[in-house]
Parts: structure tokens; C-alpha cells; sequence
């Protein structure tokens, strides 16, 4: 026998696997199992281990086979079921008093590990540069040895941009390694152009999540054109970046952030189409919907870039005037409703949120929607939406020039907040049919959206399944979970049996924006986080403490003497 394998031999006798050959600048590859055999499926296989430190669902290990050039391949997989096989009795247990450890010991069982496990990996394949990750349809022979991915390798082939390169945006780290040994790096060009889905039950950090992505896109390296819909009033410490030094380009670069209140928020009254203003309208007769609608083909025909509501009222009445007034009671009723849209404050006959300026690269633009009704936000983020899209379409294809206000000549991303209402899965929406439009053409000319909601069973399902890179969070409504297996197939049914355990800030990542999908530890924000709960029992223990003060001071203040009763033209006043 070999010095060589005596070494081995010796290792194995210890209940150690043999380090496998390394050279001096890499790390040395761990060895924690072996091959038993292949799984339930084709694409998975069994080894087993007796390292429990080392075997995690959702961790990745790998086999190595020879290919025709006789190279070596690393097939990387993920764990993704642990079952313990051979254990110490359970007799031993049951003795509180007794120390398991020491009835092993007098049994003679000296391995450190006396369990075993069987470890079910499902194959991801072997990482090239140019196609990303082919799995090779070889199962790893019985007796193979199984090892644990180090760090290197993981962050070589997991992410498809480098942490400091132009398109990449750091998310945070690999959750199941040390915090900030893998950092997750997502692609930004995939992500925007390909549309995303940030999906968290309530609490679960993901307003945070989009946040730090923001962020990353309005780093010098990406300097995107972003624009939010915020119906809650969270995102306005996104401002905090404009003075942030790690916003600073070398060439003056500074992030513009352009906050608007609902009070600035204006739409014009001629970008609307027809179901918009029935949208804006109160419940109408069917009768009322059928003359409207030919006053509103009539003066949009006439006029149709600059009418007003005004114009809209004056053709109802000149329709019931040419009818007789056999209408007259519709179109009495049709002027009243529409006179409360000219009184509208978000809805003006002028003013207007144009593409040029809501979009710019380097600025995002936030519209705070808190204060206006669920109807209101509806047709205003269609209109903008469909404008949007209009003004990419047209200036891609070369028919807007610059000096429109429709005028866009770069890609832009749109982030929907609370994304199931301008959405609903089984109500009318005046958001959903543009959305469609948009989730399903919008890579061609460089109009990208994400879609945040709490609710994905609320969300319509053809929407959420055109977004193809998506941050899953803790959920833990039974019906959302079973939405998402249908909706959101490349995440794998093994890491969404994840999602009740999660904790905040944890996020599986999936998609086309990394090589294959990974639990992900979101990092720190630059900026502050808007949207933290509030802190009910700090408020209310401030707002008393101001009244016990003022009543320990009226109980220590002296009598004041009665005062003497003043005459005033013969009356006594006391």
C-alpha cells in the first residue's frame, strides 16, 4: 500500500471523505457524500451523507463527469430533500437524564455522525458562458463522490453580471452561505426589459426589496428612467440618493428624484378615451352609456387631441336639442356627471403629465396617489400608461421628433405598487388591458414594468405570467401559494415549499434576470425605508405624556387670590 493510500484509507477509517486534488489558488473542494443512485425523477439522484452541517434544502453541490474532450464538468445541483435514514434508537431518548452522546460512546460507535441521510438533488446541469446552464442527461454513476459548491464557484456561475459591472444590480447575498460570501447579482437589462414581479404577503419586506432595486438602477453604472405609481406615500425617501455620496459619478452624475403630491398630479381630459371617462363617471343607465358614447365619438372626431370636458357637455346638449329633447333627462344627468370631472382636481382641460416630463435617464419620478380614489388612480395610470407606450412605439419607429411632449428616444421602467388593484384577476379594470398590451410587446421597444402586490391570487394571471423575473417572499395564504405554483414555474416547487418559512427580507429570486434561482438575503438600503410600520405604542405614550404633564402643573399651582370686584358705569362685575 502507497503512502498515498494510507492517507485515504486513514481518512475513510476517521468518517472523512478524502479532499480531492486542488491547486494552491483554488479553494479546496469539500466532499460530503456519495452517490446512491438516481431519485424519483430522471433529473434528480440520491447520495448519501452523514454531514449534516453541510446538507441544506436549497444549497447547491455538484458531481463531476468527463466529457468527449476528456475535460472535467462540475454538474451543479440543488438540494432539495433531506430524510434521515439510520439513527440511534430511540430508546436512548427517552432518558432525559442520560446523555445520548455517552451511550454512543459505550457502544463503541466513535463516528462523529452516528445519523444517515439521504440527500435528493435535482440536476441544474454545467455552466457555460455563452448558454448559461445544459444539463447534461448523465446521471452521476453509484459510488460518485458528491461535493459541496464553494463560494468561488458560486459566484462565477450563478450570476449573469459581475457586481461592479454596467447592467448588474447587487440584491444582496446568497441566504444559505455567510452573509456577503456570494452576492446575488441581477441582471438589469433582463429584468426591465422582460418585466418583474415582486410578490410578499403583508410585513414581508417588499416595498424594501423594490426599494434597493430602485436604488441599483439609479446607480452610475445603470442611470435608469423610472417612474412609480405609489398609492401609499412610501417611496419619497428615494430622495435621500440625490445627496448620497454612493450616487456620486465620476463625471458629476447625481440621481434626480422628482416627487409628486396628488396636487401635482395632472392628467389631461383628451388623452382619455371613452371607458375612461365612464370609469370617472357615477353609476350610469345604459341609455345614458349609448348617447354619451355618440357625443363622445362626435367631439373627438372634431377635436381630437385638445377637447375638453366642456366641449363633451355642449355636444350632449346640441345631440338633445337635434333629438327634440326626447333625450333630455339623459343628458341633464350626463351633464351633471361630467360636470364633477370638470371639477376634478387631477383631471385638467391643459395641464398634463407629458412622457418628457415624467421620464429622464438618471431621474425617477414618484407619483403619490394616497389621497385619490381607487377610480381616479385607474384611469389616471392608464392614461400614462398607454401614453407611455405610444410615445415609445412611435418614437422607436421614427414618427414623433423631438420637440413633442411624446417625444421619448430611450427605454424606460415603470413599478406598479399594490399592482392587483390596476390589475384585479376577476374585476374590470381600465389598467388592464394596456398593462397586457404593454407585458407582451413592450421588450421590442424598451417599455419594462414591475408588478409589487401582497395579493398574487387577487392578480390577474395572464399578467403575472408575462413577468419573467420574480421576488417571492413569505406567503403564507394557502390560495396564494397554490397561485403562484401555476404562475410562477421557474422558481420550482421546492424552493416555493420555502415560502411560509421565510423570514423578512428573505426573497427567492428566479427568472431570466439570474442563471438559475437562488435564496437570496436582500442587502442594506442607502436610503431610508418609507414604508416601516408604525410605532403605535411610542405614539401613543407621547400623545399622553404631554397631558400628564399639564395636569401635574395645575395641581402644584398655587390659588390664585379672588380678585376684587370691578365697577364699570355703576355695575358690579366679579
Amino acid at each position: 500500500m502507497t503512502k498515498k493510500t494510507v492517507g485515504i484509507a486513514q481518512s475513510l477509517d476517521n468518517g472523512h471523505y478524502p479532499k480531492a486534488v486542488f491547486s494552491s489558488d483554488e479553494e479546496a473542494p469539500e466532499v460530503i457524500g456519495t452517490v446512491k443512485g438516481p431519485g424519483e425523477t430522471s433529473n434528480q439522484y440520491v447520495f448519501i451523507t452523514s454531514n449534516t452541517q453541510a446538507v441544506r434544502v436549497g444549497d447547491f453541490v455538484y458531481y463531476e463527469v468527463q466529457d468527449t474532450q476528456s475535460q472535467t464538468l462540475k454538474i451543479l445541483g440543488k438540494i432539495r430533500q433531506v430524510q434521515l435514514l439510520d439513527h440511534i434508537p430511540d430508546r436512548i431518548f427517552a432518558d432525559t437524564e442520560i446523555d445520548p452522546s455517552t451511550i454512543v460512546a459505550l457502544v463503541g460507535f466513535t463516528h462523529p455522525n452516528p445519523e444517515i441521510y439521504a440527500v435528493t438533488v435535482e440536476v441544474i446541469g454545467y455552466f457555460h458562458r455563452a448558454m448559461g446552464f445544459i444539463n447534461p442527461r448523465r446521471p452521476p454513476d453509484p459510488g460518485a463522490k458528491v461535493f459541496l459548491a464553494s463560494n468561488r464557484l458560486l459566484k462565477s456561475i450563478l450570476n449573469k453580471r459581475d457586481e461592479t459591472a454596467v447592467g448588474g444590480a447587487h440584491l444582496g447575498s446568497l441566504l444559505l452561505r455567510d452573509e456577503g460570501a456570494v452576492p446575488v447579482v441581477l441582471d438589469v437589462k433582463e429584468m426591465v426589459s422582460t418585466h418583474l414581479a415582486i410578490l410578499a404577503g403583508t410585513g414581508s419586506g417588499k416595498s424594501y426589496t423594490a426599494g434597493v432595486l430602485i436604488e441599483e438602477l439609479m446607480l452610475p453604472k445603470n442611470r435608469a428612467a423610472v417612474l412609480i405609481f405609489d398609492p401609499h406615500g412610501e417611496y419619497h425617501t428615494l430622495a435621500e440618493m440625490q445627496s448620497h455620496p454612493k450616487f456620486l459619478g465620476e463625471d458629476g452624475y447625481r440621481p434626480k428624484v422628482k416627487v409628486l403630491s396628488p396636487q401635482e398630479i395632472k392628467i389631461r381630459v383628451s388623452s382619455l378615451n371613452f371607458f375612461d371617462i365612464l370609469t370617472l363617471l357615477p353609476e350610469t343607465t345604459d341609455r345614458q352609456k349609448s348617447f354619451l358614447e355618440k357625443a363622445f365619438r362626435k367631439v373627438t372626431q372634431f377635436n381630437p387631441l385638445r377637447w375638453t370636458i366642456r366641449d363633451l357637455i355642449d355636444t350632449v346638449n346640441e345631440e338633445d336639442s337635434a333629438e327634440d329633447g326626447s333625450q333630455g333627462s339623459s343628458a341633464a344627468a350626463l351633464e351633471w356627471k361630467l360636470e364633477q370631472i370638470d371639477r376634478s382636481p387631477y383631471f385638467s382641460n391643459v395641464e398634463h403629465l407629458a412622457p418628457k416630463d415624467l421620464f429622464e435617464p438618471g431621474q425617477v419620478t414618484i407619483l403619490q396617489m394616497h389621497e385619490i380614489s381607487q377610480e381616479e388612480q385607474q384611469v389616471i395610470a392608464a392614461a400614462i400608461l398607454r401614453q407611455a407606450n405610444y410615445a415609445r412605439i412611435n418614437t422607436h419607429k421614427g414618427k414623433i421628433q423631438p420637440g413633442d411632449e411624446n417625444y421619448l428616444p430611450y427605454p424606460v421602467f415603470i413599478l406598479l405598487e399594490e399592482a392587483h388593484r390596476f390589475a384585479p384577476a376577476h374585476e374590470p379594470s381600465r389598467c388592464k388591458q394596456v398593462l397586457r398590451t404593454i407585458l407582451s410587446e413592450g421588450r421590442k421597444f424598451g417599455l419594462g414594468v414591475g408588478l409589487i402586490t401582497q395579493r398574487p391570487g387577487k392578480l390577474d394571471s395572464d399578467i403575472l405570467s408575462q413577468c419573467m423575473s420574480q421576488f417571492l417572499m413569505r406567503i403564507v395564504n394557502p390560495s396564494d401559494q397554490e397561485n403562484l405554483r401555476h404562475s410562477v414555474e421557474a422558481a420550482g416547487r421546492d424552493l416555493l415549499q420555502e415560502l411560509p418559512a421565510l423570514s423578512k427580507g428573505q426573497v427567492i429570486v428566479s427568472g431570466v434576470c439570474v442563471n438559475t434561482p437562488v435564496l437570496c438575503k436582500v442587502r442594506q438600503r442607502y436610503t431610508q425605508h418609507g414604508g416601516e410600520t408604525l410605532d403605535i405604542l411610542g405614539l401613543w405614550q407621547n400623545h399622553f405624556q404631554p397631558h400628564r404633564r399639564q395636569d401635574r402643573v395645575a395641581q402644584s399651582a398655587p390659588l390664585r387670590p379672588r380678585s376684587q370686584p370691578q365697577v364699570v358705569e355703576g355695575l358690579s362685575i366679579d
